[in-house]
């Protein structure tokens, strides 16, 4: 079957390296209508399933493979990295990074303003893919998928990291207890917000703190795509921007990784 032409955000970084393909979609190019237009592949979105497998289905094509080869897990804002030693099939098991070192197996993350950050060793050949919204990215997310790809040969030093389209510095704002919670947690994440509208407001740059998690666990080579989910509408789903339009749902986008065989 033709592979589809999806278009797709590609990072510098991870274009350059041999032997392993990348790809952080948009909303475009899928089956889905109305809120969801058009790639969706959120299974826990109100979609119609038929259009959410078929867009699923698309995306594992572009990399060559089927839809069983599609890893991504049942995502629940933890710290929670699996290896996946093949193709899951239809199995979502429950956590927010996926790493593997199997050629053709594709990891997989799914967002709607969270940030998808993948990452590759090209000398040990092994992948993640991992899912990091704010409390992920603060709980550890990150450091959970380097520990498991270093458990299975890789080196900190050898990864490339790259944090994919996600809602950008001048899309978040927070209240107070936000910013209190990151001191606390994570002392000096303060140089991580920025004064906002209001006296009890400020804009979390989620992308930023996301590489410096990256580069807190050893990563040296990372990078943000530099585009921004809730401001883009035409490229990409939101929930910040769903929640607001009060569209009552939204869609979900995906970014994945493989090594080629």
């Amino acid at each position: 079957m033709k592979t589809p032409a999806l278009p797709t955000v590609q990072s510098p970084l991870l274009s350059s390296l041999p032997g392993v393909k990348h790809a952080f979609f948009t909303r475009q190019g899928g089956v889905s209508k109305g809120i969801y237009d058009s790639l969706n592949v959120g299974r826990g979105s109100q979609d119609e399933p038929a259009d959410v497998e078929e867009n699923r289905a698309r995306i594992a094509r572009w990399f060559g493979g089927g839809p069983e080869d599609l890893n991504v897990c049942y995502q629940i804002h933890s710290t929670i990295a699996i290896v996946a030693d093949g193709s899951w099939g239809d199995a979502r098991p429950e956590g927010d990074a996926v790493v593997s070192k199997t050629p053709g197996v594709i990891c997989g993350a799914m967002a709607a303003d969270c940030a998808p950050v993948l990452l590759v060793d090209p000398e040990a050949r092994i992948v993640a893919a991992a899912h990091a919204g704010w409390r992920g990215a603060l709980d550890g997310v990150v450091q959970s998928a380097v520990d498991r790809m270093v458990e299975l040969g890789a080196s900190p030093a050898n990864i490339t990291g790259v944090v994919g389209p996600c809602i950008g510095p001048k899309s978040y704002e927070v209240g107070l207890e936000f910013l209190h919670r990151f001191e606390a947690d994570c002392p000096g994440s303060g140089r991580f917000f920025k004064p906002g509208a209001s006296e009890d407001k400020r804009f979390f740059d989620l992308p930023a703190f996301v590489l410096d998690r990256l580069a807190t666990a050893g990563v040296e080579r990372r990078e943000w795509v530099g585009r921004d989910t809730r401001a883009e509408e035409e490229w990409f789903f939101s929930n910040r921007r769903a929640f607001l339009n009060n569209d009552g749902d939204y869609g979900r986008l995906l970014s994945a990784i493989t090594l080629e065989a």
